[in-house]
């Protein structure tokens, strides 16, 4: 697949701004880390928590080099059942599906 833009296009126009996301993105891992430390919970990359663990799992995925990345945390973090539940155990969604 081809891309409308030339490598230093894609660098010079997305650079700035997704240089800020990791930020933010190691941000908020700083502070789930200082809240758990304070708390007695498991650091970040070693949480059981479902949302923790899609983070963290998407993390990995960026980092393996392989194509499809965005693809492929929409499919990790999406929920894979396809028969519905009686009934919704609370209201709205956590924006991850339990990892296998």
């Amino acid at each position: 697949m081809s891309s409308p833009l030339r490598v230093d296009q894609v660098i010079d126009q997305y650079f700035l701004e997704h240089r800020a996301k990791v930020l933010d993105i190691a941000a908020f891992l700083d502070r789930h880390d200082r809240a758990a430390a304070a708390e007695g919970h498991p650091l970040s990359h070693e949480s059981r928590e479902i949302r923790m663990r899609a983070l963290t799992r998407a993390l990995e995925l960026l980092r393996d080099g392989k194509p499809d990345r965005a693809r492929r945390i929409l499919e990790l973090w999406s929920d894979p059942t396809t028969q519905p539940i009686a009934a919704a155990p609370m209201k709205g969604a956590i924006g991850a599906a339990p990892l296998a």
